[in-house]
């Protein structure tokens, strides 16, 4: 399954946030999972860096983004996901619309995120952290 992660859950991981951490470090851990495919985009990658540079420093900052993309597959993020977002009237923040598009070009089959009510418009499913965890990995008993 083919699942993309929104920019709330990196930061909520490199950040050590609570009370979401574990739920949002569990899917990211899917990386090491056969039965998953865990993207995000070079967007959400850009927001976790400013989120765990203004917590942790440059120098650490760097070392966790590092980690991610050796882990993480990055969606591409290209003119046409820029005017696809842009031109659809039902995106109303922007930014949510790019990771939309992002994902659904990648042929991702689920958004990840603490904040569902951004994604609406989405003809994917959108799910949160422990929703995903509920519905496709704790039934699989992994």
């Amino acid at each position: 399954m083919k699942i993309f992660l929104d920019a709330n859950i990196l930061v909520t991981v490199l950040c050590n946030e609570y009370p979401r951490f574990t739920e949002c470090a569990r899917v990211l851990s899917l990386t090491d999972n056969i039965d998953f495919d865990v993207y995000t985009s070079p967007l959400c990658l850009a927001i976790a860096f400013y989120f765990a540079e203004k917590k942790n420093g440059s120098v650490l900052a760097r070392k966790k983004i590092g980690l991610l993309c050796e882990k993480l597959r990055i969606t591409g993020m290209d003119e046409s996901v820029v005017k696809s977002a842009a031109n659809d009237k039902a995106v109303k923040d922007f930014e949510d619309g790019m990771q939309y598009y992002s994902a659904l070009h990648a042929k991702c089959q689920c958004i990840v995120t603490e904040d569902k009510d951004g994604f609406y418009f989405s003809k994917i499913e959108v799910l949160t952290a422990e929703e995903l965890l509920l519905k496709y990995v704790a039934k699989k008993g992994k």
